[in-house]
């Protein structure tokens, strides 16, 4: 049997076999097989990475190798788990069981930071930006990777999502304009090097209702950590936190970017004008327009 003959042959099984969740748009039975098959080759790709690669030909112990990987994706190991990559903005990057797997939503938070921090960049040359609840780093990453002026502090509660960064700032070779630290919310940053110093301030916050957490699917609760979702009893616990410590850090004009769950945009932006801090308050929606970000300038 020929790669093409076993690759269809294996698609038609995959296709009973396999589930598929609607925050991972990317992962179908064609970009699954062939991220599978690339890793069994030797190559490590993430679903939307494989898009870019043919498959080549496999040798027995290979063929073996990637039967072994298909029976971990069926049992609901997810496939950037499998295949230790997850593409976001364009990049692959490292993915493991330490931090949330990025989502394609949240690249709706990224695109809408790059959009800001060029217009700071162009108008001061640099820009000092802070990834909140960083997790594997792949918002701050990509900032980094796509302003060549950006000088990145990046910070999770969580010790292992913030290894996971670090392990992801070696992989992209952005050690030089990239720190890490671990602590809760903005405190690893309470000192005057931070204070009203920050151009850009972007996080995407856990933000699934405590009772909500539980209830979620098994291959993402059996597989990710329930510290990246659990956004307390109301869903908002962090982005209210975020809401009033964000301004003590940012500049006269800096702006806070952040990702909300469905339903919440109109409740934050009251919260947002509550508080008398923000200005230019702007709501992003997704292609069903549904409010998925949320930017405010600090009022001057």
């Amino acid at each position: 049997m020929n790669k093409s003959e076993l690759f269809d042959k294996i698609i038609l099984d995959l296709k009973d076999k396999l589930r598929f969740l609607e925050d991972k748009p990317e992962e179908t039975p064609e970009t699954t097989l062939k991220a599978l098959w690339l890793t069994a080759s030797g190559l490590a790709v993430s679903a939307e990475g494989s898009l870019g690669h043919s498959i080549p030909d496999l040798s027995e112990e290979q063929i073996k190798s990637l039967y072994d990987l298909i029976d971990l994706r069926i049992s609901n190991t997810p496939l950037a788990h499998i295949t230790n990559r997850q593409r976001f903005m364009g990049i692959d990057m490292l993915a493991d069981r330490r931090a949330l797997i990025p989502r394609k939503e949240t690249e709706i938070l990224g695109k809408k930071a790059l959009e800001i921090a060029e217009i700071i960049t162009k108008s001061k040359g640099k820009i000092k930006v802070i990834d909140v609840c960083c997790g594997s780093g792949n918002l701050g990453l990509a900032i980094a990777t796509y302003n060549k002026k950006c000088e990145l502090y990046a910070t999770d509660l969580s010790q292992e999502a913030v290894e996971l960064a670090l392990d992801n700032i070696n992989f992209l070779n952005l050690n030089e304009r990239i720190r890490v630290r671990q602590g809760d919310l903005l405190s690893a940053f309470e000192n005057d090097d931070f204070y009203g110093k920050i151009d850009l301030m972007v996080c995407n916050p856990p933000y699934i209702l405590s009772s909500k957490v539980e209830k979620m699917d098994a291959e993402i609760s059996s597989n990710e950590p329930v510290l990246a979702f659990d956004g307390g009893m109301l869903g908002i616990k962090i982005i209210q936190k975020l809401i009033s410590e964000a301004p003590k850090f940012l500049t006269p004009e800096g702006w806070v970017v952040f990702e909300v769950g469905l339903g919440q945009g109109e409740f934050v932006i009251k919260l947002c004008e509550r508080s008398k801090s923000y200005q230019d308050i702007q709501p992003v929606a997704d292609s069903a327009g549904n409010i998925r970000v949320i930017s405010a300038q600090k009022s001057s």
